[in-house]
Order: structure tokens, then C-alpha cells, then sequence
């Protein structure tokens, strides 16, 4: 684990109300108290407790900017859309960089030390997932946007590894498909029409889906299962705060 010194954590806005900050009465969720600390101060320690020392906040708030400083970290402006500013992060920081999000508000070290001590060390980039069911057992009734695939059903755990340069270039797709980053299909479609017909077929796994969309940008891409179901949980919506927040009393 050693070998990556810098974390990236976007706490950025997409611009307009958003309804989990207004719901807590703060101007952005990285603002947000969570058993007596922002969520990202939560993120920053989690880090800092991982052994992760350089870290970087993409922000767009001066009041963030403000406890991102107060807190040791670089502070980098936020672009538009989360890709374009994890490419800038990474443009800043170099390579290897970890990258996450300033709503993972229960980020534990744990989580970090697992997923980076498994990324396959020849991979360009990787990206953290977690199981259905593991995300359902560790908080039941919770409700997740979840990527179907032939192997199973998973949920993003906001956690990505950018070890090498090329990574820069999956950064760029991430870019082109922000907008379907909730309709797998329409991604699959990117892969051409064998593939796709795999997909609605029921018979192309998720690992498999995300080594080819790597390997259209030249970047290999590799797919880390995490066992903990809870780093699937970020705050997306009023009901993911009420429910870290009872995680957490």
C-alpha cells in the first residue's frame, strides 16, 4: 500500500439545489454533520488514518476550501462534472492517486487498506464494488443504484485507483459516460453489438464489461470485489443521510 501517497476527494457541486444539503440545511453535502464532524473531515481522516498523507479536494465552496485547508489538504477548483475533475486532481498530484468522494461518509481505513492491498498491480485502473447481497445484509432496506450483470448484481463504493498515466484515459470515457452512469446498458452499448447482446443476454459478467471499456481507451482496467457491504453506502438522497446517521448515533 505504500506506494500511493496521494488521495484526490471530490466535493465539488453539479450545480443547482441539492436535495440531500438542502434536506440538511447546509449549502453543500460535504458540509454536512455527522456525529460531530463534516463529512469531509470524515473522508480526510479516514485517509489520513490509511496512511494516505497528500491529499487534494477538488471544491467549489469557500467554506469548504476553508476545512479542506484547516485540514492539511491541497485545495484544486472544482470542474464541471466529477470526471473532468478527477482528471484535473490527477494532472496535479500525479500517478498513483486514489480517488474519492466527499459524501462517503462512513469511509473507514479498513476499506481503503483492503481495496488498494487487492487492486491487481498490473492494472492501470481500479474501481471498487461491492455485492448486492453483502450491501443489503450490512444495511437492510437500503436502496442503491445497482449495475446487473451475469455474475451478480453491484453497487459502486466510490473508491477508484489511478496507479499509472494511461489511467488518464478511462478518466476520459468516465467523462463521455457520466450520463448514463445509471443505465449499464446504454455504457455496454460503447463495446459494440456482440457485446451488448451478451449483456441483455444475461451472459457478460461485470469484470469482463469493465476490462473491455478499459481496453477501448488503451488503459487496462480491473474491477476489485469489496467485502464490506457498507462501503457501498454513500449520502445520495434524504433517506441515505437519515440512515447513516442512525449508523453512526
Amino acid at each position: 500500500m505504500g506506494e500511493v501517497a496521494s488521495a484526490l476527494v471530490l466535493a465539488g457541486s453539479r450545480g443547482g439545489v441539492d436535495p440531500v444539503a438542502a434536506y440538511a440545511g447546509v449549502a453543500q453535502k460535504a458540509l454536512i454533520e455527522l456525529a460531530g464532524r463534516t463529512l469531509l473531515e470524515r473522508v480526510l481522516a479516514a485517509l489520513r488514518e490509511a496512511g494516505i498523507d497528500r491529499l487534494a479536494v477538488s471544491a467549489s465552496n469557500p467554506l469548504v476550501s476553508e476545512i479542506a485547508r484547516r485540514q492539511g489538504a491541497r485545495v484544486l477548483p472544482a470542474e464541471a462534472g466529477p470526471s473532468l475533475s478527477a482528471r484535473r486532481g490527477i494532472e496535479a498530484l500525479g500517478t498513483p492517486v486514489l480517488i474519492t468522494t466527499a459524501d462517503h461518509a462512513l469511509l473507514r481505513p479498513e476499506w481503503i487498506e483492503a481495496f488498494l492491498g487487492s487492486a491487481p498491480a498490473d492494472a492501470d485502473i481500479c474501481v471498487l464494488l461491492a455485492r448486492r447481497e453483502l450491501v443489503e445484509a450490512a444495511a437492510p432496506g437500503t436502496r442503491r443504484t445497482y449495475l446487473r450483470f451475469a455474475d451478480g448484481d453491484w453497487s459502486g463504493c466510490n473508491l477508484f485507483l489511478v496507479r499509472t498515466d494511461r489511467g488518464l484515459a478511462a478518466i476520459d470515457l468516465w467523462r463521455q459516460v457520466e450520463a448514463d452512469r445509471k443505465k449499464p446498458w446504454r455504457i455496454v452499448r460503447r463495446l459494440g453489438a456482440a457485446t451488448l447482446l451478451r449483456y441483455l443476454a444475461g451472459r457478460l459478467t461485470l469484470a469482463d464489461a469493465i476490462a473491455r471499456l478499459g481496453g477501448l481507451c488503451g488503459a487496462r482496467a480491473a474491477v476489485v470485489p469489496s467485502p464490506f457491504g457498507l462501503a457501498a453506502v454513500d449520502v445520495d438522497k434524504p433517506a441515505d443521510l437519515d440512515l447513516v446517521r442512525e449508523l453512526t448515533a
